[in-house]
């Protein structure tokens, strides 16, 4: 009897080790690695997954970017006391005698083909007396300007020199935000540099940077020296022409700004074929209609843009068209926006009539209007 209650006590005490010890695996068991079992598939697409490197896009893109040098001669004016007779007769003559100083400045730019020609800022070579352009590697030439833009910020540059790099332009990937970007450049002077952020908006507008503005805002690091370079993409392609930065210390804060390539392509094919761009014009200036010009016109219009000044002998003016109009729609397609109304009037081409629709004194009149040739502030032959 007592050796029953024995073998009973046992068997009780190893079912009771068993459960305790099974209990313990089965909570260790998530925590051990698996061995006979395959690994989980990933459940995100693959496309979202970037490349651990960035390299090859820069190799494929870095040897087409330059660094460019400008130099111009300034004339300092002597301070007009120094012309005074008795101060040049006490200190001497050569006081009130004009003096030359020579400015440099550096910037960057982008091969687009094997010919030789350059895209970059118009800033960077503004006024400039000679430019060199440096390249990736170890070459260097003087430079000569084919066309600027000012009204985008964009010139075109020619060297001439054998087996020349050149960049391939994104033309049918739209950009995203949140997209990968690079930025390659000389900031400071220090030799070409990448940096790598993200898209942080498109079409930024409304900076007073440009007349025409549409740029693609990154964090990318975008340093003095870097405008005129590249903003590509992870695959190495050109996706922007790097132009500013908002910075209250003059160093990069993240908030970078480039020009389209889609844009910057549009105005080298006019500088290239033209030697400047042309652009529509009707010789109005226009603001947007708010709230207190509304009441004080007595309108319950807020679609559109009122006319401020016509300019004399323009198309406008010839058309009769007054201040104080309201512009309701261009060519069938409504007015919302001042800065698209002024890109939709840039690309009418000069001699096309255009029909205009607009509210004076609360009735809606037609006019049609012959498109002239937008004044040009760039280089023209």
């Amino acid at each position: 009897m007592i050796q029953l209650r024995k073998l009973l006590l046992f068997s009780l005490q190893a079912a009771l080790v068993g459960l305790v010890a099974g209990s313990v695996l089965l909570w260790l068991r998530p925590q051990l690695p698996a061995t006979d079992q395959e690994a989980p598939s990933l459940s995100s697409p693959t496309e979202f997954t970037g490349p651990v490197s960035y390299s090859r896009a820069v190799e494929a893109a870095a040897p087409a970017v330059v660094n460019i040098y400008s130099q111009k001669r300034v004339t300092e004016k002597p301070h007009p006391y120094l012309n005074d007779p008795l101060f040049r007769q006490l200190f001497g003559k050569r006081l009130g005698v004009p003096r030359q100083r020579l400015e440099t400045s550096l910037g960057s730019g982008v091969i687009i083909n094997d010919e030789g020609y350059i895209l970059t800022n118009n800033h960077v070579i503004r006024d400039a007396d000679a430019i060199q352009v440096a390249l990736r590697d170890g070459r260097g030439t003087s430079a000569t300007i084919v066309g600027t833009d000012p009204e985008t910020d964009l010139a075109v540059l020619k060297i001439s020199l054998e087996n020349l790099p050149s960049i391939t332009l994104s033309e049918n990937q739209p950009l995203h935000i949140g997209d990968v970007v690079l930025a390659i450049g000389n900031p400071f002077g220090v030799g070409q540099t990448v940096t790598m952020g993200i898209v942080s908006a498109t079409g930024r507008s409304q900076l007073g940077l440009n007349t025409f503005e549409n740029f693609i805002q990154t964090d990318a690091a975008i340093n003095p020296g870097n405008s005129g370079g590249a903003l590509i993409n992870a695959t190495g392609q050109l996706v922007g022409i790097n132009t500013a930065i908002f910075s209250r210390s003059g160093g990069s804060q993240g908030i970078g700004f480039a020009i389209p390539v889609s844009i910057a392509k549009g105005v080298m094919e006019q500088i290239l074929e033209h030697g400047y761009v042309i652009r529509g014009w009707l010789g109005i200036e226009v603001r947007a209609i708010n709230p207190a010009i509304a009441r004080a016109f007595g309108i319950k219009q807020m679609q559109g843009a009122i006319i401020t000044s016509v300019f004399r002998n323009s198309p406008a003016a010839a058309a009769g068209l007054r201040p104080g109009d309201f512009v309701i729609r261009i060519a069938d397609q409504p007015v919302n926006d001042i800065r698209a109304m002024r890109d939709h009037i840039a690309s009418i081409r000069p001699g096309e009539t255009v029909d205009i629709l607009l509210l004076r004194h609360n009735q809606l009149l037609q006019k049609r209007i012959v498109a002239g040739e937008r004044p040009v502030q760039g280089t023209r032959p």
